[in-house]
């Protein structure tokens, strides 16, 4: 069936928060135990139904190595969603959620949906938390971000954050239809103003994606096979 929409949302975080691992839960319901780290840029989809409509999730995975950072800066353009995730057992993956959040202001929309996940929740119940829960949730009120504690490992929370980011990115787009023309003219044919809002860049061709992943050839050395 073809999709109402194709949202573009990008994963970020410090390197080895389990960014890779929480997009392989949600996409495939699989957690590797032996995945690599991320080397550049990849992407993955899943498409769900939201308020009655067909919704293709397009989750970029950008490295959090520093070495990467320049690349991974221009994926920012065009998402509108974002996935900010740090490790509840490491503080310092926390603290560095600040500048994350800097970065994506610069380079991305001003009204970027942006979801803060403490990830490797099943982590925290034998002691092994770093960052307490409250805290977090203190921080992402502040910066206006959505937060929950999720477990890549267990599939703990993982679907509902990312269905609770598509829900307000889908309500961000709706409500920007009705702000603008109900019917407006492209390249001589009328389109609604959510196709517009498509047209945009919400959405990429065929061979948009293709480019990407062939460019992606700083994909990392090998993929894991989960069964």
């Amino acid at each position: 069936m073809e999709e109402d929409y194709v949202f573009k949302i990008v994963v970020i975080g410090d390197s080895a928060v389990g960014k890779t691992q929480l997009l392989g839960r949600f996409t495939r319901d699989e957690f590797c135990f032996d995945s690599k780290s991320t080397i550049g840029i990849e992407f993955q989809t899943r498409t769900v139904d939201i308020a009655r409509k067909r919704v293709k999730a397009q989750i970029w995975d950008t490295a959090g190595q520093e070495r990467y950072r320049a690349v991974t800066s221009a994926y920012y353009r065009g998402a509108l969603g974002a996935m900010l995730v740090y490790d509840i057992t490491k503080r310092h993956t926390f603290e560095h959620a600040a500048r994350w959040v800097h970065e994506l202001r610069a380079h991305a929309d001003k009204s970027i949906v942006v979801m803060l996940i403490g990830n490797k929740a099943d982590l925290g119940v034998d002691g092994g938390r770093a960052v307490d829960a409250g805290e977090a949730a203190a921080f992402a009120e502040e910066q206006g971000l959505f937060f929950s504690e999720a477990s890549a490992l267990s599939g703990e929370n993982v679907e509902r954050a990312f269905l609770r980011l598509l829900e307000e990115i889908h309500a961000n787009v709706s409500r920007k239809s009705l702000e603008t023309e109900d019917e407006v003219a492209v390249n001589g044919r009328e389109y609604g103003a959510v196709d517009v809002l498509m047209l945009k860049g919400t959405k990429l061709s065929l061979s948009e994606e293709m480019s990407i992943m062939e460019t992606s050839a700083i994909r990392r050395a090998s993929r894991c096979s989960c069964s």
